[in-house]
C-alpha cells in the first residue's frame, strides 16, 4: 500500500500545476466521462461510420473490384432493382422459412426441457451439462460433423431414419435434395442452439417465486392449471427475449448453411446472408449489396423495435 502511495505522490508532483486544478475543479461525472470518452468515441468509430459509409455506397455505382473507375450517383436505382428481384425475394422467403421453424422447435423443445430440468430430479444438473455440449462447440466444427452424419452411404442419420422407417438409407440424401436441404439446416441450427433457450427459460422458471405455487396448491389447484395460469404466464418475457435473441442470430445465419450446403442444391437453402454475400463478394456489386444490406437493417432493426415494445407490454402484465 505504501509503495502504491509512493507512486501516487510521484505522479501527482509530476503533473503540471495548471491540469492539476483543472482536474481537481472538476466533478465526479466528469472525470467518469473523461475515462469512458475514449471508448465511446471508438465504438462509434467501430460502428457509426461502417453504416454511414455504406449508407452512401447504396446510392453509387461503386465496384471495390474497379478502385479507379469514378464513382456515380445512382439515386434508388438499386433499391429498385433489390425489391424488384425474384432472386432477393427468393433467398427472403428461404430465410423466413428458416427463421421461422428454427424458432418455434428451439422454443417449443428449449422449454420443455427447461420444465423438466426443473423439477430438480436427480442427477438433474449432469444433464443439464450434457444438453449444454451443442452449445459449446464451434461453428464450423458443428458443421462438419453433420455433415458426416447426412453422408448417403455411411453417415449415422440415414440409417436412423431408415430404422424407424423402413426406407433404404441411400435412398434419399438430406444435403442434395431441394425438398430437404432446408430441414437439414434447420434440423442442425435446431441441435446446436436449443440449449441457449433452454437456459433463458430455466432462468424465467426459476425466477417465479415458490409461494405462488404453494398458494395455489392450498387452493386446490391442479398442476394443469398450475402451468397455464402461473408457470407460463410468468415465464412468457423469457421466452420472448429468447425468441427475440434467436430471431436476430438466425436471420444473420451464414457459416452453418455455407459448411452444409453452401446455399444448394440450386438456391434451395440460399438465404438472404449468403445472397449479400455473393452480390459483394463474388459479382463485386459493392453499390447493390451495400443497398441490400440497409434493407436487411432496416428489416431487422423494425421487427426488432415492435417486437420489443410487445415485450416491453407483456412484462408490465
Amino acid at each position: 500500500m505504501s509503495d502504491f502511495n509512493s507512486i501516487a505522490d510521484r505522479a501527482a508532483a509530476a503533473t503540471p500545476p495548471a491540469i492539476a486544478r483543472k482536474v481537481r475543479g472538476l466533478s465526479d461525472r466528469a472525470i467518469a466521462w473523461l475515462f469512458i470518452a475514449p471508448t465511446i468515441v471508438l465504438l462509434l468509430a467501430i460502428n457509426i461510420f461502417p453504416l454511414i459509409w455504406t449508407v452512401y455506397l447504396s446510392f453509387t455505382n461503386y465496384a471495390s473490384n474497379r478502385p479507379n473507375r469514378p464513382v456515380v450517383n445512382v439515386g434508388l436505382k438499386w433499391y429498385q432493382d433489390i425489391l424488384g428481384s425474384p432472386e432477393i425475394w427468393a433467398s427472403m422467403q428461404a430465410t423466413a422459412h428458416f427463421v421461422f421453424w428454427t424458432i418455434l422447435l428451439q422454443t417449443v423443445i428449449g422449454f420443455g426441457l427447461a420444465y423438466l430440468i426443473d423439477r430438480k430430479f436427480r442427477g438433474h444438473a449432469f444433464w443439464t451439462t450434457v444438453i449444454l455440449i451443442p452449445m459449446m462447440l464451434s461453428p464450423a466444427v458443428v458443421g462438419n460433423f453433420w455433415k458426416f452424419l447426412y453422408q448417403p452411404q455411411i453417415g449415422l442419420f440415414n440409417y436412423i431414419v431408415s430404422f424407424f422407417t423402413g426406407i433404404p438409407p441411400s435412398s434419399f440424401e438430406m444435403l442434395g435434395s431441394v425438398t430437404l436441404a432446408p430441414w437439414a439446416i434447420i434440423i442442425v441450427d435446431t441441435w446446436m442452439w436449443t440449449p441457449y433457450v433452454m437456459l433463458i427459460c430455466l432462468a424465467g422458471l426459476r425466477s417465479i417465486p415458490d409461494y405462488i405455487h404453494e398458494a395455489a396448491e392450498v387452493d386446490r389447484a391442479s398442476r394443469w392449471r398450475q402451468f397455464w395460469s402461473i408457470t407460463l404466464p410468468m415465464a412468457l418475457p423469457f421466452i420472448m427475449l429468447a425468441v427475440l435473441f434467436r430471431g436476430i442470430e438466425n436471420f444473420k445465419m451464414f457459416d452453418m448453411v455455407m459448411l452444409l450446403t453452401g446455399g444448394g442444391p440450386g438456391s434451395t437453402t440460399e438465404l438472404a446472408s449468403i445472397a449479400l454475400k455473393r452480390q459483394a463478394f463474388e459479382a463485386y456489386r459493392t453499390g447493390y449489396s451495400s443497398a441490400f444490406a440497409i434493407i436487411l437493417f432496416v428489416v431487422v432493426f423494425g421487427l426488432a423495435n415492435v417486437y420489443v415494445k410487445a415485450l416491453n407490454k407483456v412484462k408490465q402484465r
